[in-house]
């Protein structure tokens, strides 16, 4: 993961073509980052999909959830993330349905025992749902991740909804998030109306996609947490003008649809479940993954800042879930009490995410702070006191990092004052 070879590459074609039936299923119609995309932003919505299934990681019950988010330029192509809710859909609306009729029917059967002197009224439940939009105040959540017993899912294609959502005192819900994302309990008390809310296990997925600019309000900063426990996908190539009119496109509802008939089943088969299926790797593959992440680790201390060791600890978990879901869309047998994770579905976790890390890296590094990265110092100090704009995308080039992300590092490094601009494409270095 040296700097001269971070950039924010492709998922390998290899991870696709051994992917479990269902996720073929709905990458195999896109290309490029929009595939890339879809994968992701699948393995994210469907990590709420997949009840009465855990494992054990660090000595804690973990289960399939976690968090997605994609960042790239304005019409780029990142909304054919919005496809992904498709999966989820008909369990979002059965559980609504079916929670708002036991509503109705605790009320009516209130409604009629209150006409009695000794009827007994019943509690009314909260509402249940599988889908919580991101413009939610956080005593919402709170209730809906209370009476979910198997979790809920944010999907939002505008980071920028949830990061104004932050600025609120009566919706910041960043702690619950950071919680949330190894189960740890969250509660909530008010006095005034005598509200407690006490989630011992809260299982919260999120999927969510942005502009560079709609990052930071969502994150905060590096140190607070948040950020390290996203998997993040970046790019910053444009699209270029869509072929709108091209029949292919039609088809990829189809494709979702027919796919989240898949999901249901599996939903409602492992619902139905007694007892928790544990998911385990075998001794080779944690050996394999103990390996990777330490070699990963010896890298980012002697190459990278050391504020992104948060992130590669937490991807660790990540690619133990993403090896959790992969398994459990691909099991047949839901008689069994565990499940091994196979080497195929092993190899393809280990590889989207060691390929999400750099892009994670390549993200932790532009992000506005005060003071440079290592990295961005590194290559600040490369072009010498004066250079051109020219020399900064030559430079660039050779260590892998695209033009548009240069041009970004100029304007950012004139806002913390390291470089003025002399003239027109002409910048001096202000530090030493």
């Amino acid at each position: 993961m040296e700097y001269s070879g971070i950039k924010n590459e492709l998922i390998q074609q290899e991870v696709y073509e051994s992917l479990p039936p269902v996720l073929k299923a709905v990458t195999e119609p896109f290309t490029g980052r929009e595939k890339d995309i879809v994968l992701l932003s699948s393995l994210g919505v469907l990590s709420a999909c997949l009840p009465n299934v855990h494992g054990h990681y660090d000595g804690d019950v973990v289960y399939p959830n976690f968090y997605v988010l994609i960042i790239a330029p304005p019409a780029s192509g990142k909304g054919v993330m919005n496809y992904s809710r498709d999966l989820i859909e008909p369990i979002h609306q059965k559980i609504l349905m079916d929670s708002k009729t036991q509503i109705s029917a605790i009320e009516a059967e209130n409604k009629k025992n209150g006409r009695s002197k000794d009827g007994e009224v019943q509690e009314v439940p909260a509402l249940e749902v599988k889908i919580v939009p991101a413009n939610i105040s956080t005593a919402e959540l709170y209730s809906f991740l209370g009476s979910s017993r198997h979790g809920i899912l944010i999907i939002e294609s505008e980071a920028d909804t949830m990061g104004n959502m932050l600025k609120n005192d009566w919706s910041n819900y960043s702690d619950v998030m950071r919680k949330s994302f190894q189960h740890e309990p969250v509660s909530l008390s008010r006095k005034m109306d005598q509200t407690f809310i006490d989630v011992k296990e809260p299982r919260l997925s999120i999927v969510m996609s942005g502009t560079p600019d709609q990052l930071q309000p969502v994150v905060q900063s590096k140190g607070n947490g948040l950020f390290s426990r996203f998997l993040l996908y970046t790019f910053d190539e444009l699209q270029g003008f869509k072929n709108v009119f091209d029949s292919n496109t039609r088809g990829y509802k189809d494709v979702f649809e027919q796919s989240s008939r898949f999901v249901m089943e599996r939903y409602g088969r492992l619902f139905e479940l007694e007892n928790s299926v544990e998911v385990e790797l075998t001794p080779e593959q944690q050996e394999t993954m103990l390996e990777k992440f330490t070699n990963i680790y010896e890298d980012i201390i002697e190459n990278h800042p050391n504020s992104f060791l948060p992130n590669l600890n937490r991807h660790g978990l990540i690619l133990f879930r993403l090896c959790m879901i992969l398994t459990s869309l691909r099991e047949q047998d839901l008689s069994s009490d565990s499940w091994i994770c196979n080497d195929e579905d092993f190899d393809c976790a280990l590889k989207i995410t060691i390929k999400v890390l750099q892009h994670a890296l390549i993200v932790h590094n532009t992000i506005d702070e005060v003071g440079l990265s290592k990295a961005d110092d590194d290559f600040l100090f490369g072009l010498g006191i004066q250079f051109t704009r020219q020399k900064a995308i030559e430079y660039g080039e050779k260590l892998g990092i695209p033009q548009r992300t240069v041009d970004d590092k100029l304007v950012q490094w004139r806002k913390k004052r390291v470089v003025k601009k002399i003239s027109h494409g002409l910048y001096k270095r202000t530090t030493n």
